[in-house]
């Protein structure tokens, strides 16, 4: 049988010292030794075991262990979680006295510390009567009524208790006497200090509502739950690229707003002319009353501004008045364009490290059925909807890796994958020819398209991008069409194969339409602005790509829906085509990022246009569209969708501006470079101004040209940044590795254990058959081998007490 817990709590009444408080030192001190006496008395408790009564033999023919080898069972570290509720307030009623009478105390005598049982189900022998638990609750809350209001807050919180507990305490504590107590030891204070406690936590409150508030407006609050139960990860990950591109949009338009248009719209530059009154048309085309805002480039002026500009002289400079301010608008132009693009380029580049490493980290699914079946719950979820969506989660993630482990196990034949290779060849010839041909097509009426529109015809100039989105449109469904006949085993190696052919079609026109704006159009408009037309172009490129994908959504999903249920009679509805909706979002971004060197606020029509896609796209997946009929886990897509933004489409824009800077000549009527040779002057001027102005400026020129204007700094940059790309790769390599290794560890280390154990158990038995006498050396020996169980233990490394927790 156990000893009877013994427990002496010698408390003298002083009355001297009650008002004497500790240190926040002392505090720390105190919760510091509390997690060393935690760990102190779970060593006691593994060196005197525990009295284990065996429950028998386990169900299905495993044998039970002796009681011998469940005591040194229970004394491991893995086994031993912690001390008991009433060990825990004995020994901070000790700490609080201490703390408060500022004197020596006696600790608790001669308490035999207990430890809580494993998950094996063996009887525990405790005296519960000799705990007292109530006795010490009650003195400790006496003690804590002595304390200061932060005082007995802070040792509340840091007691290893749970939340009813540590309720209960603080009503005690917060009762009569100790409310007596304070307002007869501190008057006023007492007063003053609950006061500031309570607009404290109505700040808190605040804070707390506005951020639930927030949190209830964004559009994706509930949908994004809801299309990954009932869709799986796969269509959830367009949604998510979808929110992603909407925080790239709001990190490009904000510079841009504070730098640029909001300036400018301070300081407007004089009319050109009499600005066209708003027709509704605009919304479409993008010019007439927008020519005439600060939505395009030639709206903004090219001098130092300070307040409204005076007439232009002839030479188109606005003039600067006296004691204009130093915001220089061709300098901060091309200032702020660069910045927000290096900005980008920087967080695009952060997003997709970190989503690789997210994504192949682990590298394997191995074992993650169990754990999806038994852990995925959530049981702070009460609402019954929501409830219903974490089971629809839950299935959903199964079936995903059911598929993928059915994958696995049925491998094709060797005829098989012959027949698919030559269809598979086939197919990409076909989509290639494809692809060449829209091409040519896009090129050939482009030159139609190269001579101005007359005045008022400017719906003519519509014809480009509706040529360009019937184009999209086709070959993306005759992309999908061909798909059909490869018949792929892996719906994942499907959704890549599609998602290859269509960016190869789009980016091969956008290639043909830079060519277009930059090398057609500023040869056949030299004395027009024909930054404002390539601005508009984009514009008109963006909506008709958006109005497409309405006419898409409605024809191509809810007609079908309704002709396959009316009509046809099958229950069927059309599958959410991932690839060729993630092209489209990649595609009009990439517009954004073409316009915005010639349309600044660009990336604010962009970000309207995700928020209208997104709620029509949301609306028409529930209403029109079915889960995939062959489920597939997405580990990776939303690294594949990200590392497609960065490097075709970002990289192909970086490409264009830097070429519209430092090669093609501004126009000469019109925006803030009229008067350069190049977009680039603007820093070389700003410079040489400075320098004639200040003689202590010298250097500048310098900086200027080493950092600048010399090409090593670029390419240097540019190599520092794919080594850490490459380096990061390799880190999550490694990473992925050793992951492997410590897995293997694991089990080496667990298969030890339990071969220790077996051999542990075979000796008892032999010595219980051989001596009669084995009962006593049962109890005496488990001791000895608890005693030096401790180097044992340490030796086994972290991935064993890993597996054991």
């Amino acid at each position: 049988m156990a000893q009877s817990l013994t427990l002496v709590l010698d408390v003298p009444e002083t009355t001297g010292d009650q008002d004497l408080e500790p240190s926040p030192y002392e505090e720390r001190e105190v919760h510091d030794s509390f997690h060393r006496l935690i760990q102190e008395q779970s060593l006691l408790a593994a060196q005197e075991g525990l009295e284990l009564l065996p429950v028998g033999r386990t169900p299905g023919g495993v044998p039970a262990y002796s009681s011998a080898t469940l005591r040194i069972l229970a004394s491991m570290p893995s086994r031993t979680i912690g001390r008991s509720r009433g060990a825990i307030i004995s020994q901070y009623y000790n700490r609080t006295v201490r703390l408060r009478r500022r004197s020596s105390r006696p600790l608790l005598g001669n308490v035999v510390h207990s430890a809580r049982p494993s998950l094996r189900l063996y009887d525990l022998e405790l005296d519960s009567t000799a705990l007292e638990e109530d006795e010490k609750r009650s003195l400790l809350v006496k003690e804590l009524q002595g304390l200061s209001a932060a005082q007995r807050g802070h040792m509340l919180r840091g007691m290893p208790l749970s939340l009813a507990e540590k309720r209960w305490l603080r009503e005690k504590s917060w009762g009569p006497s100790g409310k007596h107590k304070g307002h007869s030891g501190r008057g006023g204070t007492f007063c003053c200090s609950r006061l500031r406690y309570s607009c404290i936590l109505a700040l808190h409150s605040l804070g707390l509502a506005l951020l639930s508030g927030l949190h209830a407006a964004r559009p994706w609050r509930y949908t994004l739950k809801q299309i990954s139960g009932q869709f799986g990860s796969s269509v959830l990950s367009y949604f998510l690229f979808l929110k992603t591109l909407l925080a790239f949009n709001a990190l490009l338009l904000l510079p841009l707003l504070a730098f640029l248009a909001g300036v400018q719209a301070a300081f407007p530059p004089a009319p050109r002319g009499p600005a066209p009154a708003f027709s509704g048309l605009e919304l479409l085309t993008g010019g007439g009353y927008f020519a005439h805002t600060v939505m395009y480039y030639g709206y903004y002026s090219n001098a130092t501004l300070s307040q409204p500009c005076a007439a232009p002289q002839d030479s188109g400079h606005c003039s600067s008045r006296a004691g204009s301010l130093p915001y220089s608008m061709p300098l901060a132009y091309l200032l702020t364009v660069g910045a927000v693009f290096f900005t980008t380029c920087i967080t695009l580049v952060y997003s997709m490290s970190h989503s690789f490493g997210e994504s192949y980290r682990v590298g394997s699914t191995k074992g993650v059925h169990a754990l999806t079946v038994f852990c995925s719950w959530d049981y702070k979820v009460t609402q019954k909807r929501a409830s219903r969506v974490q089971q629809d989660n839950i299935c959903t993630q199964l079936k995903e890796l059911l598929s993928e482990w059915q994958l696995r196990k049925c491998p094709q034949s060797t005829c098989g994958r012959l027949r698919q290779v030559v269809v598979l060849g086939l197919v990409w010839l076909l989509c290639l020819g494809t692809t060449m041909g829209c091409a040519v097509a896009v090129l050939t009426f482009s030159e139609v398209m190269v001579q101005p529109s007359p005045a008022g015809q400017e719906v003519g100039l519509l014809a480009l991008p509706l040529v360009v989105s019937v184009l999209n449109l086709g070959a993306s469904y005759l992309f999908r069409g061909l798909a059909a006949l490869e018949r792929h085993e892996s719906p994942v190696l499907e959704v890549y194969v599609a998602i290859s052919r269509n960016l190869i079609l789009k980016m091969v026109i956008l290639g043909v339409l830079c060519y277009h704006w930059l090398g057609r159009h500023v040869a056949a408009l030299p004395s027009r602005c024909w930054e404002d037309f390539v601005g508009q172009e984009l514009y008109r490129f963006l909506v008709m790509d958006f109005l497409f994908a309405l006419l898409d959504t409605l024809f191509g999903e809810l007609v079908w829906r309704l002709i396959s249920e009316k009509k046809l009679k099958r229950q069927r509805k059309p599958e959410f085509d991932i690839a060729r909706n993630v092209l489209d979002l990649i595609y009009g971004q990439t517009l954004t990022w073409l316009g915005v060197l010639f349309s600044p606020l660009l990336p604010a029509v962009q970000i309207l246009r995700l928020l209208l896609l997104f709620q029509v796209k949301k609306a028409s997946l529930m209403a029109n569209c079915q889960a995939p009929r062959r489920p597939w886990l997405a580990l990776h897509m939303s690294t594949v969708f990200l590392t497609l933004l960065c490097f075709p489409a970002f990289l192909g824009a970086a490409v264009f501006l830097c070429y519209a800077i430092w090669q093609v000549k501004p126009s000469s009527t019109c925006g803030p470079f009229r008067t350069l040779d190049t977009m680039y002057m603007a820093g070389t001027v700003w410079v040489r101004r400075l320098e004639s102005a200040s003689a202590g400026a010298s250097w500048l020129p310098w900086l200027y040209g080493y950092l600048v204007e010399n090409t090593f700094f670029l390419f240097l940059v540019s190599a520092l940044l794919l080594a850490v790309i490459y380096l990061n790769i390799q880190v999550v390599k490694g990473q992925r590795k050793v992951i492997c290794l410590l897995k293997e560890q694991i089990r080496n280390e667990g298969e030890d254990k339990i071969f220790l154990i077996n051999k542990l158990h075979s000796v008892y038995e032999r010595k219980q058959r051989s001596r009669p006498d084995a009962t006593q050396e049962a109890v005496t020996a488990p001791a000895q081998l608890a005693r030096g169980g401790g180097d044992w233990q340490d030796s086994d490394g972290p991935c064993t007490r890993a597996q054991h927790a």
